[in-house]
């Protein structure tokens, strides 16, 4: 077993790794940029290196910053949570190449093959998993959007290569949609995974989305995790010795995105599970892939079906991509079978191998995840923009867990994913795991941030999602938005204006220290202090045992973002942090009023930023590819 491990990720995912690494007696390092320092996946881990500004290209994302941190820390392995860059096969095989550094994960070449959405639906096919129908090579041009639509009939759905919970996708209705789309997924591919490729899928009408949870080796367990479970296709233990832990039902989305997760689905027949499962186990061993991994599939759904008659195994189902990485909803799985996944994938990685095989694997009762995302429901799901725990009590109990790493007082952090904790309950069958799930939510308490825990307690009553036979597109376009709305203000909370000491003087004062014989470099923040002159230097190690980690220096820059603005005319302002996608105006264009002058992604969204009146543009303050801060001049208008 390894001796550390360094996270490359933040917040509940960090600390939930941290956790299995702890249990298993390695010591963690945690990886933190500027926005950061106070977070509570840095409180936890036994060292923490700062690794660059809030932006996430700048600091997550920076590869080589990540590696820097690993070798400072004489960390032996590198575990990359999910999102930021645990899909990047580049990274994977950095890590791989690096002298006494393990990657906690796929093989490089293995997350290549199933990465890539056209590669992996390549390599599924080859092993006789339905895939929808659509391309195996990436599309350029739009008359190629077109034609398949002419051939195969719309709607149909352009996708990232890279891509994936709904991001760098785009829906096309009809042929006058098709150039637009393109270009807009190219786009969002580029911006969130440095890759505009895309391919064409047929766009299923009624899809229910139903993922298997794999984790594999090279063979440690011979025989055993091949033979057992039988099945409809093929020999697993062909490949990598792939174990199967049930499946998952994500089918209610918010434009694509998962918001509740449960298992097992409560849609599918157990000869129709078995189908799917045998198929995710035969696609991913054929692929020789290792560690931890996810197959997701789109089921058709009978809209007229009775829910007391479950899918049969004559159902459509089709592959959809792999997530080379732990999940979001990994949890879902632990509850139902007791598997520490992420104990397996450091196994795995370490050498050790799987410690089950699929004859150990038993799933109980049945579990559900509640996304705890800071975003207003009623207002189609805006993420916050500010806020500070005031009350933090999350519920507790029998067959309650709660993933977190934010702290009653804690800032909330909004330049990255808007999740900040993850609900999951079990009970011994759907409906105690549901009332279960009533009592918990009703006990979650949280002031100061607006979150969709007001949602969820609305879904615990809806019809449809009780009966299990909603698809991926009922609540966008199903659910009445004045039910959510009602939700909100009944049991919804209100932001607290976080940050009210910002005009506070703050001191920051910079020690040299010794812990066991090794020299850090602190900095340390104290409020309402005199100044008090330190000495130059630093370094961005911090030791000891879930402290804070050290403080980011302030580089003195002006960015106050003032702009001119003459008498009568509006600047047009950033209302969060994000990165501009596209600019729509230039100096001396004309705009009306909801004319849209330039794209903003935040929150791994792209958002219009439209002009509230119209006017003559007299300055463009901003271009493609820039970083801004809420309140930053994007344009000004006279």
């Amino acid at each position: 077993m390894f001796d550390k491990v360094l996270v490359a990720n933040r917040g509940e995912i960090a600390v939930r790794v941290m956790r299995a690494c702890e249990e298993l007696g390695v010591e963690t390092v945690a990886v933190y940029s500027d926005a950061d320092r106070h977070a509570g996946h840095v409180r936890y881990a036994d060292e923490a290196y700062n690794v660059g500004p809030a932006r996430a290209a700048d600091s997550y994302l920076d590869g080589e910053a990540v590696l820097e941190a690993a070798r400072a820390a004489d960390a032996d392995a590198v575990h990359p949570g999910y999102g930021f860059l645990a899909e990047n096969a580049d990274f994977a095989a950095r890590v791989e190449a690096a002298e006494g550094i393990t990657w906690i994960g796929p093989a490089s070449d293995a997350m290549e093959r199933l990465g890539e959405k056209t590669h992996a639906r390549r390599a599924m096919a080859d092993a006789g998993v339905p895939i929808v129908p659509g391309t195996t090579e990436p599309v350029t041009d739009v008359e190629a959007v077109r034609e398949f639509g002419a051939e195969h009939g719309y709607p149909i759905a352009i996708k990232a290569e890279g891509g994936g919970g709904g991001r760098g996708m785009k829906i096309v209705e009809a042929p006058e949609e098709a150039e637009e789309a393109l270009e807009s997924a190219k786009r969002e591919g580029e911006a969130y995974f440095s890759n505009d490729s895309v391919y064409l899928e047929r766009y299923l009408e009624t899809p229910r989305h139903v993922e298997v949870q794999v984790v594999a080796d090279a063979g440690s367990n011979g025989e055993d995790a091949g033979d057992a479970d039988g099945g409809d296709g093929g020999d697993p233990a062909d490949g990598s010795d792939v174990v199967h832990l049930g499946e998952r039902d994500c089918s209610l989305q918010r434009r694509h995105q998962k918001v509740i997760e449960e298992g097992p689905s409560p849609a599918l027949s157990d000869e129709l599970r078995e189908r799917i499962g045998e198929a995710a186990r035969r696609g991913v061993a054929a692929a020789d892939y290792t560690n931890a991994g996810t197959v997701e599939f789109l089921v058709e759904e009978d809209p007229d079906r009775d829910p007391d008659e479950p899918l049969g195994p004559e159902t459509p189902f089709y592959f959809l991509e792999v997530n080379t990485r732990i999940q979001v909803e990994h949890t879902v799985t632990e509850a139902l079978t007791g598997v520490d996944i992420v104990k397996e994938q450091l196994r795995v990685a370490s050498g050790e191998g799987l410690s089950i095989t699929q004859a150990d694997v038993e799933l109980e009762g049945h579990a559900i995840e509640f996304r705890i995302n800071a975003e207003n429901a009623a207002e189609g799901f805006q993420p916050a923009s500010e806020g500070s725990l005031d009350i933090y009590d999350p519920p507790g109990g029998i067959g309650v867990r709660v993933d977190d790493a934010l702290r009653q007082g804690d800032d909330l952090v909004t330049d990255y994913d808007s999740m900040i904790a993850k609900l999951i309950v079990w009970g011994r069958d759907r409906e105690e795991c549901l009332a279960r799930s009533r009592r918990a939510l009703a006990e979650y308490e949280l002031e100061g941030v607006v979150t969709i825990v007001p949602f969820h307690r609305l879904m615990l009553s809806d019809e449809r999602f009780l009966a299990g036979t909603h698809t991926t597109k009922y609540l966008d376009e199903e659910v009445d938005s004045d039910l959510i709305a009602d939700a909100q203000e009944r049991w919804g909370t209100e932001p607290s204006s976080a940050g009210d000491d910002e005009d506070e003087e703050v001191t920051e004062r910079e020690f040299t220290v010794e812990v066991n014989g090794k020299r850090f470099q602190v900095e340390l923040e104290e409020r309402g202090a005199p100044p008090i002159p330190t000495s130059a230097g630093g370094g961005s190690a911090a030791g000891g045992g879930r402290g804070r980690p050290p403080q980011a220096t302030d580089d003195g820059g002006d960015d106050s973002g003032g702009v001119d603005v003459a008498e009568g005319g509006e600047a047009i302002e950033a209302e969060m942090q994000g990165t501009i996608l596209s600019v729509a105006v230039a100096e001396g264009d004309e705009v009306a009023a909801g004319d849209v002058v330039c794209v903003l992604e935040a929150m791994k969204m792209e958002n219009d930023v439209v002009a509230e009146r119209g006017g003559t543009v007299a300055s463009v303050h901003v271009a493609e590819g820039d970083g801004v801060d809420m309140g930053d001049a994007l344009v000004v208008l006279e």
